[in-house]
Formats: C-alpha cells, sequence, structure tokens
C-alpha cells in the first residue's frame, strides 16, 4: 500500500508543542504531522564530555514531549546522526510532502538548513521557516537610515515603538493538536546510546514568579541573592515562549524586559554582521591588540584561581553548574581580557563549552562587548576593579564564601596580578593597537 502523505515538523531551538510559530503552520498545512528532532553528530561529537548536561537537558525534555504526544496518539520521532544522511533515510520511509520548522540564526545552522532545503527541492518538497525565537529579527528594527542598529538604546526604543499585540501574541496551537500524524510511540535514543550519561541534577524550572520580577532591578546584581530568573536555558532551547515571557515582562519588570530586548538586539547583530560569528571583532582596529595568552593564566581563570575571589567564585561556579550570575560574567570576562590580556576568544570558547544557557549570539556579544571590540562595547578604558566589584555586589563574601571555602586561609592564592599594575599594562597595550597613544 503507497504511504499516506505527511508534513514533518522539524524541532531544533523550540522545544514545546505551546505557541510555537513553525508547529502552528505544520498543523495548519492539510496533511497530517509528524514531529521530529535530530541528535545531530556534526555538534555532539564536538563535546568532549559524557557527562554534558545540555545533551540531558535536551533528551529530558524531549522524553517528555513523547510522553505528551502519546496521549494524543501521535509521537516524535528522533534521530541520532548527520543531518543529510538522517534525511535521506526518512524521505525513504515516509510520503512528506512539506518541512516545517523554525528560524536558525547560527553560522552553522544557516549551512545546515541550506542542505537540506537543497535535498528536499530536489524532491519537490517544500521547506518552509518561520520566526518563533526571537521578537523581532534579521532587518525587522531598523534605523531611520534603513541601517541595522549596532548601539543598544536607540535599538531599544525603536524595538518597543513597533512591539504591538501582533508580535507579542501567542500561536494556539493546541486548537490543531487532532492534526498530528496517527501513530505509535517510536523509540527515543538513550543517553548511552548517544554517548552520554545523566548526572540526574535538577534543571531550573521554566517558569519564572511575578514576585521575582517586582524585585528584579533592585536584586539582579547581587549573586548571592536567588533574584534572577535562570531562564537561560530554557530561552536557548525553547522550552518557554518568548512572547509569552515579553508580556509577563510588560507586566512587571521594564528591567527584565530590558534583557529580553538584549537577546534579540545580539541575535540581529549576528545575522546582520555574520562575521561576529566566524571569530572576527566587530571593531576590526580591535584584532590588533597584542594580546599576552599566557597558557597558565588562563589555566588558573578556568580553575578559579586567581586570587580574585569573586572571578574565582564565578569559574568556580561555571564548572560546577554550568551556570554563572550575569554581572559574574561581566567581572570575570573583564578580568580574562583586561587584567591577563587574553584573547576574548579564549573566554568565549571556554564559556561555550561550559554554559547550559549558551547562545552563540549572547556569549559572542557578551565578550566583545567585555573586550571593548564588540557593538554599544563598554569603552577599552572602563576596566572593572575585581575587589570593588566585589565589595560592592558581594558585601558579606555569602557568594564568595559559597564556592571558595578556603577564602581567608593560607590555601587561598596570592593575587595573579596587582589591579593597578594591570590597569596601565593594558591601557597601554590598547592605546597602542588603537592609535591612542
Amino acid at each position: 500500500m503507497p504511504l499516506p502523505p505527511i508534513t514533518i515538523f522539524w524541532f531544533r531551538r523550540d522545544l514545546r508543542l505551546h505557541d510555537n510559530a513553525g508547529l502552528y503552520h505544520a498543523l495548519r498545512s492539510g496533511h497530517p504531522v509528524l514531529p521530529f528532532f535530530i541528535f545531530d553528530r556534526a555538534i555532539l561529537d564536538g563535546l568532549d564530555h559524557p557527562y554534558d548536561r545540555r545533551v540531558e537537558f535536551i533528551h529530558s525534555v524531549l522524553t517528555d514531549l513523547q510522553s505528551e504526544l502519546a496521549g494524543m496518539g501521535t509521537s516524535l520521532m528522533v534521530k541520532y546522526g548527520n543531518p543529510l544522511e538522517v534525511w535521506k533515510e526518512v524521505l525513504q520511509q515516509y510520503e512528506v510532502t512539506e518541512v516545517y520548522t523554525n528560524h536558525d540564526y547560527e553560522p552553522y545552522a544557516q549551512e545546515r538548513d541550506k542542505v537540506i532545503e537543497e535535498l528536499l527541492r530536489d524532491k519537490a518538497i517544500s521547506f518552509k521557516t518561520y520566526k518563533d525565537q526571537v521578537i523581532f529579527e534579521k532587518k525587522e528594527v531598523l534605523s531611520g537610515q534603513g541601517t541595522p542598529y549596532t548601539v543598544f538604546t536607540p535599538y531599544s526604543r525603536k524595538w518597543k515603538d513597533q512591539l504591538s499585540d501582533f508580535y507579542k501574541g501567542s500561536y494556539p496551537t493546541a486548537k490543531y493538536f487532532h492534526h498530528f500524524y496517527e501513530t505509535q510511540p517510536l523509540p527515543v535514543p538513550t543517553l548511552e546510546q548517544l554517548g552520554f550519561k545523566p548526572m540526574g541534577e535538577p534543571f531550573p524550572v521554566r517558569s519564572v514568579r511575578e514576585e521575582l520580577l517586582q524585585k528584579y532591578h533592585d536584586l539582579r546584581d547581587f549573586p548571592a541573592v536567588p533574584a534572577t530568573s535562570r531562564l537561560g536555558i530554557h530561552l536557548r532551547f525553547g522550552t518557554v515562549s518568548i512572547r509569552e515571557l515579553v508580556r509577563k515582562a510588560q507586566q512587571h519588570s521594564a528591567t527584565f524586559l530590558s534583557e529580553l530586548i538584549w537577546r534579540d538586539f545580539y541575535h540581529q547583530i549576528l545575522w546582520n554582521f555574520p562575521q561576529v560569528g566566524r571569530g572576527e571583532a566587530f571593531r576590526p582596529e580591535y584584532d590588533r591588540i597584542r594580546w599576552r595568552n599566557k597558557e597558565e593564566e588562563f589555566q588558573k581563570w578556568c580553575e578559579g584561581k586567581t586570587g580574585y575571589p569573586l572571578v574565582d567564585a564565578g569559574m568556580r561556579e561555571l564548572n560546577a553548574t554550568g551556570f554563572m550570575h550575569n554581572r559574574v560574567r561581566m567581572v570575570t570576562a573583564s578580568f580574562m581580557v583586561k587584567h591577563l590580556l587574553i584573547d576574548w576568544r579564549w573566554g568565549e570558547a571556554y564559556f561555550a563549552s561550559k554554559l547550559l544557557d549558551y547562545d552563540l549570539a549572547s556569549n559572542n556579544g557578551g565578550w566583545q562587548w567585555a573586550a571593548g571590540s564588540g557593538t554599544d562595547a563598554a569603552p577599552y578604558f572602563r576596566i572593572f576593579n575585581p575587589t570593588a566589584q566585589a565589595t560592592r555586589f558581594d558585601p558579606q563574601k555569602l557568594y564568595m564564601k559559597q564556592w571558595i571555602p578556603e577564602l581567608n586561609s593560607l590555601d587561598y592564592p596570592t593575587p595573579i596580578v596587582d589591579h593597578s599594575f594591570a590597569r596601565e599594562r593594558c591601557l597601554k597595550v590598547y592605546k597602542e593597537a588603537l592609535g591612542k597613544a
């Protein structure tokens, strides 16, 4: 018997059934919809630790999705391999008429999608993608001259001016759940089959309390206080809706809304200036800086053994949990780049290997901000004093003591470099590179 024609919805950075743009359009396509996910070997093979919690998180979310879909008489199809080869296999198994998915803006994803679209086109299968992980993308928010913004404040102002119910309204996917393809549950590869092992530690919840948002502006800079949303991993993998979060932020916290706008800002930078995703400085003159790049000092920074407690606490928290408080991220990044004169790309790559919420656009944007080489960056002469930052944002040393049990003992190292000396050295090196001398 001939196979029935179906539509496939390809999950990537949008791992939820509710308020999902591409899934909504797929369910209204006219053919039964089979949800699909690929564990991409090109990505997984580059991870060097069997306990990578991001893979564990994705697997746990997919397991939950499978249970939810099974309750509707359908299934999630999960494959492991090279996307092109996996898609060739799927097209032999099913009579696919259309493929729906949501946009992905990273360079690798762009290349991957181009290859898959060509494969589908050769078989007369349409490939339709939609905006889902941001409110505004690509060239939707432009200056009066019709150019992309490279400074956040005017971008933010224009972003808010353009926001309407149309952009922040949810997609009513549940209304069309009866359009899923009827099938028995399909097997999901185990973590072990993917080459990974579970740690079993809980992940941050995927909701944010109203009380936290109401106090967000006043408390968010203090790392000892549980005053941040911890939603980064959920935004990264799309287990929460950005539209839902924007509506909630508008009700309860202008500061939290601003953080969401920063996320859109960095995504449009990555799209409009793709060189930053290839490791280039947004401001090319900053590539003239003569970095010291001392391996031994970089290792001490990675391990949280610089002798600066706020820096060390942050790095130890990152290594242990995959999370680092945003204020501390700025301090640790600035310290590595400006106190140690280590190329910002080294730190960017280290964060990419450790952060649960790693996102190329935001990670690159944050590191280039710290280095002064990016859009809307901190001026080259702004150099955080990590001791002053600790006094201001962890005055009782609660955060630092939590992560540095040997603090105030002979076992804690002396500072790797004197702050005043490092500051003057940094200014000299930057001035020489930028022609400011």
